[in-house]
């Protein structure tokens, strides 16, 4: 066995609140005897600890924590207070639980095997031996032990004896029994209030007088050392498991560590841990693997870890966390010891939703409801129960899919894009009544969206966490890129394809699916889960394939976001998705705003229109993009035809004429059709449309575009003139798109045969021609689809007609002629005022004399028609 830093528990924290204490009583009755021997006697023991705890105390007092001299010095006068010894016949009979065994080998290779079992209240500690080496005269042998525990303030070195008298640390004394076949036994019996503990031995034949005795120690030259009251443990689960018996067992993967101590506290805002226990790398490690396990800890609440002297730091895979005090520059949390709360998910039916018929709406959970506007109490404004008041509002727009920003415990300074923990939400999404809170209320707002058919999406960041607060202290070199990649190491970039971090992140996110029932994942950065050890590009990232071939995660969403939130842009990748994985699209983006400012060509607007093809073509459907206009960084949607400084020139914004607020109706009224044109193009191209949090009623960051000036929802705004018409208008949007699912929500591609392409004046597109603003498509209702999807009301499968107008003149648009019998309604025109710019039931068309339908639009406008019966 190692020699490990034992010793006996001192409660610091109460030394230097009131300047006394009594240490914990760890008394031991040593049983032994012969057989045939049934005389019992009693031997009392003392110590001097009260004058030993008296200059701990003092020390505590004029000495830095953090020093370590002192350290050694303080708690190398502790002595163990054994206060009573037993000699007994051994013949009772008592009920025998499982054993725990230790098997160890001296110095000179004869086994030494211990037994450690719980027997009722108790704990027994058999230790037997085989000393081969021993002469027949010298067949005497006895056990030089003691117990020690070790926290935050305290240190004993295992070797009993030290070089001064006021050093000394006192060892018992215990002899073994010779049986006939030639071993050494004794069994040491313990209190169940006693544990943990560790007990630590060295063997001792005593010699005659003008000798000394011979020391036996392990084949390491150490002390045996080995817990009891709390086992080895099992390397699998990692983190906190409970059995049924009560029994927990910690397990932490650090492959590089060289030692690691489980720290555990009594109290949730205790600043120090009561009691450490350093894990014996040959008795508490498997592989890569540190573990420990306890029958019982009635008197700890939470939990960290250790490693190599360093801070206290949480484990990632805690399932309920809570901040802990601040110390030095530790985790700010720590695990807490209990289970996971029972919830109640009978009732609960995902809504299943195939990706086509999606509809988006991503959102901040804080911010969405904090603000007083919302009307909601303070124990519920800004947290998961806080969504559930406002549902109704997702059910007015039409969503049915809400994107939640990350939710995992992250650097309050920087933001939820820089995590530390990928198992909770954070406590703060919750109500404050502790940290299991946050995952009731959590499960809660899930089960109650999914009744109402919507489904709840998390953005997730595994590629980065925040610095010094997450797994650095863990073990850096296995958990990050250290590896002198510039654009990786000094960003704290998690080796994501690294064996234990695919291993974390595959279990975190089926975690967040059988416990929370969420609905898919949006991976922010994605572009960094394709990076190997040594930050170079991967073809097949295990990381990736792994999650789209994953059984359970197999039935979920995931999406692919290549938006890296250090540096706030996007990165263009090509994504390896094995037909699984669908993608954020911000060259819908990029190429939609180009076109409304005048300075896109009109084959890129095309290309989005139809389902970017090229992007999604290779083996998935336009379903597989998921597109946007304004997301939470950037310019929000007003400000994107507000602003359009030379700073924000990488937002490919317009202000329409006049840079920000304006008073000009000329300039408020393009502004106005500009909205509507972006929302408009978002609902008509195949594809997920993503609509952004307060964009519904002009939400501004004053023309910022960093994430940090986004503002809280203003639910007072939802009643202004422009929250309204825009409000409905998505509506409209949304319901359109699910009746004219056969154009629109497609989760093939359009058959070239069913589309047709206009330009001005009824000419050919010029697909290349920057200077050309105009693009008219004809999209043919196929009967064949109308009847294979069950819907037989044919007035909804007339053809539709779609133009888009970035011109600074009007174009008079003639309709392609259709059969008798059939007439040209006019559903949208984003030029005319509310309410007349989109109705339901549309306006007809009036035919000319010629049999032509024509119909003139406004500059920066865009229209819709379908074809009907008359």
């Amino acid at each position: 066995m190692a020699t490990l830093p034992l010793s006996i528990a001192i409660q610091a924290s109460c030394c230097l609140n009131c300047g006394t204490t009594e240490l914990p009583k760890l008394t031991a009755t040593d049983r032994y005897g012969h057989r045939n021997n049934g005389v019992h006697g009693y031997v009392k023991l003392g110590t001097e600890r009260n004058l030993v705890l008296r200059e701990v105390v003092q020390i505590l007092k004029e000495r830095p924590l953090r020093d370590r001299e002192w350290k050694v010095y303080a708690t190398s006068r502790v002595s163990v207070e054994p206060v009573e010894q037993r000699v007994s016949t051994g013949t009772e009979t008592e009920e025998v639980g499982k054993v725990s065994t230790y098997l160890f080998r001296t110095d000179t290779g004869d086994p030494v095997n211990v037994f450690v079992r719980k027997r009722n209240a108790k704990y027994a500690v058999n230790i037997e031996v085989s000393l081969l080496h021993l002469s027949r005269s010298d067949r005497r042998l006895v056990l030089s032990w003691g117990m020690y525990r070790a926290d935050s303030s305290s240190f004993v070195p295992s070797n009993f004896r030290s070089s001064t008298p006021a050093d000394r640390t006192t060892a018992l004394e215990t002899p073994f029994t010779g049986t006939s076949s030639g071993k050494f036994t004794l069994e040491l019996e313990f209190e169940a209030k006693q544990i943990p503990f560790y007990l630590s031995f060295v063997l001792k034949s005593p010699a005659d007088a003008d000798l000394s005795d011979l020391e036996i120690r392990s084949h390491r030259k150490t002390n045996f050392c080995f817990p009891v009251g709390f086992g080895r443990g099992c390397p699998a689960p990692l983190g906190v498991s409970f059995s049924n018996d009560g029994s927990m067992n910690f397990a932490i993967f650090s492959r590089n560590a060289e030692s690691v101590v489980l720290c555990l506290y009594a109290e949730t805002t205790a600043e120090k841990p009561v009691l450490e226990l350093d894990l014996d790398p040959y008795v508490n490690r498997s592989g890569d693997i540190w573990h420990a396990s306890f029958e019982n800890a009635w008197d700890f609440v939470s939990y960290g870890y250790r490693f190599d002297e360093g801070n206290v730091l949480l484990d990632p895979y805690a399932k309920i966390i809570a901040k802990s005090v601040p110390h030095g520059t530790g985790s700010k949390y720590l695990g807490r010891l209990c289970e996971e709360p029972a919830f109640e998910w009978a009732g609960d039916v995902r809504p299943d939703l195939t990706l086509e018929k999606l509809v988006v709406y991503r959102l901040n959970v804080k911010r969405f409801t904090k603000h007083k506007s919302s009307k909601l109490p303070t124990n519920i404004a800004g947290t998961f129960s806080g969504l559930t008041e406002k549902l109704e509002h997702f059910k007015a727009l039409g969503v049915n899919a809400v994107l939640l920003e990350p939710i995992f415990p992250f650097d309050e300074q920087k933001g939820p894009y820089f995590p530390v923990h990928f198992f909770s939400p954070m406590n703060c999404f919750g109500p404050p009544r502790g940290p299991v809170s946050a995952v009731i209320s959590m499960k809660e707002m899930v089960k109650i969206f999914h009744a109402d058919g919507i489904e709840v999406l998390l953005e997730v960041v595994f590629t980065h966490t925040s610095e010094g607060e997450a797994m650095q202290g863990i073990d850096i070199s296995s958990y990050y890129h250290v590896n002198g990649v510039e654009d990786l190491e000094a960003r704290n970039a998690l080796n994501c394809n690294y064996p234990v971090v695919q291993q974390m992140v595959l279990d975190s996110l089926k975690y967040w699916v059988t416990e929370f029932h969420v609905d898919g994942f949006c991976f922010i950065n994605a572009s960094s889960l394709l990076r190997g050890s040594n930050g170079e590009y991967l073809s097949r990232p295990p990381l990736v394939e792994a999650i789209a071939f994953d059984p359970l995660l197999s039935k979920t969403k995931i999406i692919a976001d290549c938006w890296d939130p250090r540096g706030l842009v996007p990165k263009e990748t090509r994504f390896p998705h094995w037909k699984r994985w669908a993608e954020v699209n911000t060259k819908f983006s990029n190429d939609v705003r180009n076109f409304l400012r005048g300075e896109g060509l009109l084959s890129d607007l095309a290309t989005r229109l139809c389902g970017n093809g090229d992007i999604v073509s290779d083996g998935r459907g336009p379903a597989s993009s998921f597109n946007f206009i304004s997301r939470n960084s950037g310019l929000s949607l007003v400000d994107l035809v507000s602003f359009s400084g030379v700073e924000l020139a990488a937002e490919l914004s317009c202000n329409c004429g006049e840079e920000g607020p304006t008073n000009k109706t000329a300039v408020l009224e393009r502004r106005l059709k500009q909205i509507r044109n972006f929302l408009f193009i978002l609902f008509v191209s195949l594809g997920v449309p993503v609509l952004n949090m307060g964009d519904e009623y002009g939400q501004s960051a004053g023309g910022s575009p960093a994430y940090s000036d986004r503002k809280a929802f203003d639910w007072n705004a939802l009643g202004t003139g422009f929250a309204t018409q825009t409000t409905q208008f998505i509506a409209f949007l949304s319901s359109f798109r699910i009746r004219r699912s056969d154009r629109l929500q497609k989760r093939n591609f359009l058959k070239e045969e069913n589309i047709d392409w206009y330009g001005s004046g009824q000419s050919s597109p010029k697909w290349e021609d920057p200077s050309c603003k105009f693009l008219a498509m004809k999209l043919k209702a196929d009967k064949e689809e109308a009847y294979e999807s069950g819907d037989d009301s044919s007035p909804s499968w007339g053809d539709l007609f779609v133009a888009f107008s970035a011109a600074d003149l009007s174009e008079t648009v003639i309709l392609p002629p259709l059969p008798e019998g059939m007439g040209w309604f006019h559903l949208v025109d984003t030029a005319l005022p509310f309410p007349g710019f989109f109705s339901t039931d549309g306006e007809p068309v009036a035919e000319q004399p010629a049999g032509l339908f024509a119909y003139e639009m406004k500059s920066h406008s865009c229209a819709l028609f379908e074809a009907r019966s008359l």
